[in-house]
């Protein structure tokens, strides 16, 4: 058994934060540029229409730059800077040559919790915003990448001006804790590698290195940072030169910049308030994983959700939040319905409960099941909710069929997981309102588990008329009559 682990405290937002409503008038102004190109999109090009891509890759097509840039007094430049944004916060989805708008676009003006998830992305996504060095390795431009966390962070406690220096020394340090921590070998040019180092690895995964260069950035040999191994002796970091760090520096706090994270100038940068609250939801986010009450952090989705199935309601949410916390969403999402197309009912049912606690970023995926029938029923009481509707009235978006599916599909669930009392307790949340009705509309229903649940139902039932009932429909759906 799963022992409960110590509860770490969650960091408190910064002091002055700005209220939820205040920081999603703030993204919006941020993205007003991209969200009236997408808006433009979705009117004139029509969704899914071709042709709004050039190369498949998400470009925006020549003539349709110049199309929005004379509809909206633009030009085609400022067309296309707003496209990417768009792409980026999710505003907009590009597949192959053609466009449609995002879930987010749709939840724009009515949902704040949609503008700044939609920032966040943009955030999250700050180092595709400008363009990366040309006169750098990748791997050593993905190495300030991976660094720049920690300077954020720094910038967030501080709550105010940091000058550049500081945090070019924070780089610094932090670029060397990173090659230190990947033990990269130092040796004389013309030597041979020595044998017990073994193979060296990339600095990344997919850098551009050929398997028997040394793995240290791409700069000059006098300005890099690498382990030196004297022979006899241990691994000692070499720091890192200021001036490889320093122009990667300038280019992501101008990225960051660009994306409304920070202001940068006269020597110096500073959180806005929203990329202050940002980095402290990716803490937030960081502390909540390590609060995994049951230990399932780290495993599937489908093993997740088992682990959940004998939790209370609310420990179980705090175990999806903390799953969900660990990865990405869209890979989360794409787990857990993977999870829910599985044979096991409960599992189904599970996995939509960690669905809600995903939100809106889930609403394309559960729309996309609709239309299968063993997902149906869940995926339309899950968009009801989303929608707004009260969980206790969101069943009355069910068809009678629907419904009955769904019985039969919760009822497996109890007859697999649960006790014969609730089974038998189970028959007072049937649509119909007698155990006839019920049988009939049940057989044919055509749920894959009907004779299963029947047999379960009838022997668990206490009446011997009933249960009689209930096998008799048994022995009818078993034999097709």
């Amino acid at each position: 058994m799963n022992q409960r682990r110590p509860q770490r405290p969650s960091p408190r937002p910064p002091e002055g934060t700005p209220a939820p409503a205040e920081l999603a008038r703030m993204a919006r102004a941020g993205l007003a540029g991209a969200v009236r190109v997408a808006r433009w999109a979705d009117t004139a090009l029509g969704c899914g229409s071709p042709g709004a891509t050039a190369d498949g890759k998400a470009t925006l097509s020549d003539p349709t730059a110049e199309r929005a840039a004379d509809d909206l007094g633009l030009s085609a430049a400022q067309v296309r800077a707003d496209w990417d944004t768009a792409r980026l916060a999710g505003l907009v989805e590009v597949h192959g040559d053609s466009a449609r708008p995002g879930w987010r676009l749709r939840a724009w003006d009515r949902d704040e919790s949609a503008v700044l998830r939609g920032w966040v992305a943009l955030f999250d996504a700050w180092s595709l915003a400008s363009p990366e060095p040309e006169d750098h390795e990748p791997a050593a431009v993905a190495e300030v990448v991976s660094a720049m966390p920690q300077v954020l962070s720094f910038l967030q406690l501080s709550a105010g001006p940091v000058p550049v220096e500081q945090l070019l020394d924070l780089l610094q340090q932090r670029v060397t804790e990173l090659r230190t921590a990947r033990c990269e070998v130092s040796y004389e040019p013309g030597t041979a590698r020595p044998a017990e180092a073994g193979p060296t690895r990339p600095m990344v995964p997919g850098a551009r290195q050929p398997a028997e260069s040394v793995a240290v950035t791409g700069q000059p040999a006098e300005s890099v940072a690498v382990i030196g191994q004297p022979a006899g002796g241990t691994a000692e970091p070499v720091p890192v030169a200021d001036t490889a760090l320093a122009p990667l520096l300038d280019w992501a706090l101008h990225a960051l910049a660009a994306v409304g994270a920070l202001t940068y100038g006269d020597g110096q940068a500073t959180l806005t308030p929203l990329g202050s609250w940002a980095v402290w939801v990716k803490l937030e986010q960081i502390c909540v994983a390590a609060q995994s009450p049951a230990g399932n952090i780290e495993q599937s989705a489908e093993d997740m959700l088992r682990g959940c199935a004998q939790l209370r309601p609310n420990a179980a949410r705090a175990e999806y939040r903390a799953w969900l916390a660990a990865r990405p969403v869209g890979n989360a999402v794409t787990e857990l319905i993977h999870a829910a197309r599985g044979e096991d009912a409960l599992l189904r049912g599970l996995a939509f409960e960690a669905l809600r606690v995903v939100g809106g970023s889930a609403e394309p995926d559960v729309h996309a099941v609709v239309d299968e029938p063993a997902l149906r029923p869940y995926a339309l009481l899950w968009l009801a909710e989303h929608d707004g509707v009260d969980p206790e009235d969101a069943h009355e978006v069910l068809t009678r069929e629907e419904a009955t599916w769904l019985w039969v599909d919760t009822a497996a669930a109890v007859a697999d997981h649960g006790e014969a009392p609730m089974l038998v307790r189970h028959l007072e949340s049937a649509v119909q309102p007698t155990v006839p009705q019920l049988l009939d509309e049940v057989r044919a229903v055509g749920h894959p588990r009907t004779v299963q649940v029947l047999v379960a139902l009838a022997a668990a039932h206490p009446d011997p008329a009933l249960a009689k009932a209930v096998r008799r429909a048994a022995f009818q759906v078993h034999t097709g009559g």
